[in-house]
């Protein structure tokens, strides 16, 4: 399984290049470990940057046939991660708690 951890570091860059660049960083190492499951964890309040390559991973999770799930304190966020990921055929799972998140994926993935 492979867990990420992904903080707002405020001052980091942000727009579409950093989305890019975190979007690619992340997909290089769902292809490493696929077909093992990804959970993503989300710090506090994620910035628009950080969903929107969450759900470029959860996209390129879905045509490689990978669960994904991500997991964020932030209601706001998961708001926003549920009404964006609309995949066809892969529903984005988004949990509250990060220790549910690994756990169901675990499951998932025996």
């Amino acid at each position: 399984m492979l867990v990420l951890t992904l903080e707002d570091e405020g001052g980091e860059e942000s727009g579409p290049r950093a989305r890019d660049v975190l979007a690619t960083r992340i997909g290089d190492l769902v292809h490493v470990h696929s077909p093992m499951p990804v959970v993503i964890i989300l710090g506090g309040d994620a910035a628009e940057t950080v969903i929107s390559a969450v759900l470029h991973a959860h996209r390129l999770c879905s045509r490689l046939g990978v669960l994904m799930s991500v997991a964020t304190p932030s209601a706001a966020a998961r708001r926003a991660l549920v009404a964006e990921a609309a995949v066809p055929g892969a529903r984005l799972v988004v949990h509250a708690r990060a220790d549910i998140a690994i756990a169901t994926a675990v499951t998932a993935a025996v």
